[in-house]
Parts: structure tokens; C-alpha cells; sequence
């Protein structure tokens, strides 16, 4: 089965998922947080996920930024809508600017950088990754 990883923000929430046998990370899409639970229950209609990696937004002293409480609430809407679906939380500090360094690095140019939902999603990934580095 998948795992799906969420960056959320109160715009867009990038979302990236793993193939079946859990071994690659790639962006799914990027969502409307008031959208978000019919596209989840849409997208596990047709494809099984076992578990949620949900971004935890720290700062550098490890206390919770000031995002903390939306993706709290974002944690306890899954959990509501999805009880079978366990949760984890992953320190997400500094993906958005690793996504910006992988678009630059892979050739995309300035206005890609600067595309949100593209960082989002790719951060996502980065997520979802660190997740399975951990895991393995």
C-alpha cells in the first residue's frame, strides 16, 4: 500500500505519495486546504494508503512556528474523516527552500522557482522521502 505525505499550508497543501511497494516518492498534486477531503476521498476510492506523514512546522529552536495550530487542525480533520489511516509527524523545516534548490538545480528556470504549487508539491516529496529514509 501507499504512504501519502502533506505540506500543508492555508492556501495549497502539496501532496506527494509512494508507489505501492513503498520505494519511490513522487508529487501527487497540489490541493485548496477547503478541497482537500473530497480529492482524499476521491483519490482512496482507487488507490489503498496505509499511513498520513503530515509536515510539522518547527522553528530553528524546535518550538512550533506560527503555523503549528492550522496544521493541527488540518491532523485532527484526517483523523475525523479518516480514523483506519494512522498519522505521523515529520519535522518539515527547510523543504520549502530544499524544493527551491531541487527545481534550480534541475534546470527549471526563475519563474518555476517561483511557482508555489510546484515547491509545495516537490516539498512534499522531500517529506515523504525523509520519511522513508527513516523507515528503512
Amino acid at each position: 500500500m501507499r504512504v501519502m505525505a502533506f505540506d500543508y499550508g492555508t492556501k495549497r497543501i502539496g501532496i506527494a505519495v509512494t508507489d505501492p511497494m513503498q520505494i519511490i516518492a513522487t508529487g501527487l498534486d497540489t490541493i485548496h486546504p477547503l478541497k482537500i477531503i473530497d480529492y482524499l476521498k476521491k483519490y482512496l476510492q482507487a488507490e489503498p494508503v496505509e499511513r498520513f506523514i503530515v509536515g510539522e512546522p518547527k522553528q530553528m529552536d524546535n518550538t512550533p512556528s506560527q503555523s503549528a495550530i492550522h496544521v493541527k487542525g488540518f491532523v485532527n480533520l484526517l483523523k475525523k474523516t479518516f480514523p483506519e489511516i494512522p498519522i505521523e509527524m515529520l519535522d518539515e523545516r527547510f523543504t520549502s527552500k530544499m524544493a527551491s534548490a531541487t527545481i534550480a538545480q534541475s534546470g527549471m528556470g526563475k519563474k518555476a522557482r517561483q511557482n508555489k504549487e510546484l515547491v509545495d508539491t516537490i516539498s512534499a516529496v522531500i517529506l515523504l522521502q525523509s520519511w522513508m529514509s527513516k523507515s528503512f
